[in-house]
């Protein structure tokens, strides 16, 4: 009998044992492996901007490269007015990643607009230059000179109308009542004034932008310089309009307009957004893709060789997805 008895008293302790090691595996797996953050696929929509503007080019080759990185996910690129019709979308649900300039999203926080409270941020992209554009010839030498101009300055959802109707406001223009304010894009802009049916066009983007550089290699264009007393007149506001700073455009940002001078601008961070909606592991993968194509983006779009690690995880006004969090946390030295 004792033996048979000491038989069963082995087996129940292999058998606890065995169960003791595959509650450890298992919660070596969790661990490792949370629950729900399988490798991601599926379907997810960017919401870019207007055709020849630089949102939409860096979307199709961030598109390409996520390509190659999540291969079960298929990109759908939705183009748009801008930022913040971007900002809208995302929020809406009616996209599921944008890009959007720091003053226009935090406009949209402090208006409490529909969804604002699911915003998060994924990356601190390159910023935005602010360009007057006039032919070259012009009287135009300031933001006060548009004074009864025509004027294009973006259409009703982008970012550069909402720049352009406070920059004018700073230099003491009513935007409805002292131009005559076209709400053209940058696909239409340079056209409009290389026929002389504009006086002068607001641009809010990365340099170089492609549509400014090939009106630049076809007809005589100047930019007009944004001086720092109008600059800290449209910082004086608060609020969002703490997001802007000055910064110069380099000699060398387009050649032909500005004939080796740098010029005297307004910047503006943009954002990689999403919500709280976005599932952590797709967030990670895609924030992660944003920073390794960097380079090969940036050989094409010059100024996506300006997202730096180092600062990409500072999205304020926007808090970070908990899916970035966990990319930055896995590159941290």
């Amino acid at each position: 009998m004792l033996p048979a008895a000491l038989s069963r008293i082995g087996r129940r302790r292999s058998f606890r044992a065995g169960a003791a090691l595959v509650v450890v595996l298992g919660l070596l797996l969790w661990w490792l492996f949370p629950l729900g953050d399988s490798t991601p696929s599926g379907t997810l929509s960017f919401s870019t901007g207007v055709r020849s503007g630089v949102y939409q080019r860096y979307g199709e080759r961030l598109k390409g490269a996520l390509a190659k990185d999540l291969p079960d996910v298929s990109v759908q690129l939705q183009t748009s007015e801008g930022s913040q019709q971007n900002i809208a979308r995302v929020a809406a649900g009616k996209a599921d990643f944008t890009i959007a300039t720091t003053d226009a999203v935090a406009t949209y926080l402090r208006d409490g607009k529909p969804g604002a409270e699911r915003l998060r941020g994924c990356v601190r992209l390159y910023d935005d230059y602010i360009q007057l554009v006039v032919d070259r010839g012009s009287e135009i030498r300031k933001v006060a000179d548009l004074r009864g101009k025509k004027v294009a300055v973006g259409q009703q959802g982008s970012g550069v109308r909402l720049v352009a109707d406070r920059l004018m406001t700073a230099a003491g223009l009513d935007p409805v009542n002292d131009v005559t304010a076209i709400p053209a894009g940058i696909d239409t802009m340079p056209k409009l004034l290389e026929e002389g049916r504009l006086d002068a066009f607001f641009w809010s983007g990365g340099l170089p932008t492609t549509a400014v550089a090939d009106l630049s290699d076809r007809f005589a264009i100047r930019l007009v310089p944004l001086e720092d007393p109008l600059i800290k007149e449209l910082q004086a506001a608060g609020g969002s309009t703490r997001y802007y700073r000055s910064a110069v455009m380099p000699a060398d940002a387009y050649r032909n307009a500005q004939q080796g001078q740098a010029v005297p601008t307004v910047a503006v961070a943009n954002v990689l957004v999403t919500t709280d909606r976005t599932d952590a592991a797709m967030t990670e993968a895609f924030t992660r893709t944003v920073i390794d194509s960097r380079d090969r983006i940036g050989r094409e779009v010059h100024a996506a060789q300006l997202v730096d690690l180092r600062t990409a995880i500072y999205t304020d006004p926007l808090p970070l997805h908990e899916g970035a969090k966990r990319y930055y946390r896995s590159v941290k030295p």
